[in-house]
């Protein structure tokens, strides 16, 4: 007993420390390599965590999915961070967001130094052209086993066809999701005659289970315009530039143009398009502004993480809750296909972007193993040698 004592106190502590050093490498790999938006990030992590590293069942990491779009904030961030709870604690909650957020905040702030310095950007867009046929492909790549584990049931796929009908009708998200939650919540609790009334109790279930110094009253605007918009913003990062439009635009804070310029560096650098308010908050107010206007912007989603990441197990051990989680988990697929059309719907202009999505798919789908950061890397490079000709 004494020597497993003591292999428990010398041992234990190693595997958690290369536990978290596992943890900031996966993340701050990604954190550089993973472009093409909140999808093509889902897919890179399950591929990781998921096929990989087998951190993850497939089962699980669809709840954590799930989870990530019942909550405000950016959506892949918050799944790096769970993902970093459920493999290091606290400790690794911290570490996996802070390495996947880091890589995008550096590169947008020495694009924004650029913007600041020169008046402008480098000429990207050529570069952009081929990213997101590449991204689409990806993404519905990765979403394909997704979707086969979650449509479990016929009551499953009809769920999952009206969200994706109510999603493509302009539904917001955030209503498709927990209305279908609670639609099959409220079969099961008549397929096991318990009271349907009890589903009207998950939210609460939820809840209780001008000087350019660092602290100047510019930083503290930003810090609590961030802050608020992390904390009720649902949706993709398009929805945040129409919260930066009416927050910062509407008040003259930055000009229309250098928001459509945040735009393209959140499009176009890795990790997640919310580290375009870095961009922003050096133009407002340099460095200073820059760091408070990343810190407001991503500390409510490392909260919501913490206080949601105990509950997802509990809740695939009822039932009742169940059933309100697979329901989420179809929406959410669907909610991911409605992104993909409107990706394509907007980038497919000519034979190019065409072209490069064949070359895509039959890449993915050959080589099942390749590393969709370079997919959409190719996709990028080749979007600029076909508009050379």
């Amino acid at each position: 007993m004494a020597r497993a004592n003591i292999l428990q106190i010398v041992y234990l502590p190693c595997m958690k420390k290369n536990g978290l050093k596992e943890i900031a490498s996966l993340f701050l790999k990604l954190g550089v390599t993973a472009f093409g938006g909140p999808a093509a990030h889902i897919a890179m992590m399950r591929q990781e965590t998921v096929v990989k590293k087998k951190w993850l069942t497939e089962q699980h990491f669809l709840d954590l999915v799930g989870a990530t779009n019942l909550i405000p904030g950016p959506n892949s961030t918050e799944l790096a961070i769970h993902i970093g709870q459920e493999r290091g604690g606290w400790r690794g909650l911290i570490i996996a967001g802070f390495c996947f957020i880091m890589p995008s905040v550096l590169v947008t702030a020495c694009f924004a130094w650029l913007y600041k310095s020169y008046g402008g950007l480098p000429q990207i867009q050529p570069f952009i052209y081929g990213i997101t046929p590449a991204v689409i492909m990806v993404v519905l790549f990765a979403i394909y086993p997704l979707a086969k584990k979650s449509l479990q049931t016929i009551e499953l796929a009809i769920i999952g066809i009206v969200a994706l009908l109510l999603s493509l009708f302009g539904y917001p998200g955030i209503l498709v999701l927990f209305g279908s939650g609670f639609v099959a919540m409220g079969l099961a609790a008549i397929r096991h005659k318990r009271d349907a009334a009890a589903v009207t109790i998950l939210p609460f279930l939820l809840i209780n289970n001008s000087g350019q110094g660092f602290f100047s009253s510019v930083n503290v605007k930003l810090f609590l315009s961030f802050l608020k918009i992390g904390a009720i913003l649902y949706g993709s990062g398009y929805v945040l530039f129409a919260f930066l439009d009416s927050e910062l635009v509407a008040h003259g804070i930055i000009s229309r143009r250098q928001l459509i310029d945040a735009i393209a560096v959140g499009q176009f650098t890795p990790g997640p398009v919310f580290s375009s308010v870095t961009f922003i908050g050096y133009q407002v107010n340099g460095i200073n502004g820059a760091i408070i206007s990343t810190i407001g912007i991503f500390f409510p989603s490392f909260i919501f993480v913490a206080l949601l990441n105990p509950l997802v197990r509990k809740m695939r051990g009822s039932k009742l809750f169940a059933s309100f989680l697979n329901a989420v988990n179809v929406a959410s697929i669907a909610l991911i296909i409605v992104v993909c059309y409107q990706m394509g719907k907007g980038a497919v202009t000519n034979w190019r972007p065409v072209l490069i999505a064949l070359i895509s798919a039959v890449i993915l789908f050959r080589f099942k193993t390749v590393n969709s950061a370079l997919v959409i890397a190719g996709g990028s490079v080749l979007g600029y040698l076909l508009l050379l000709i």
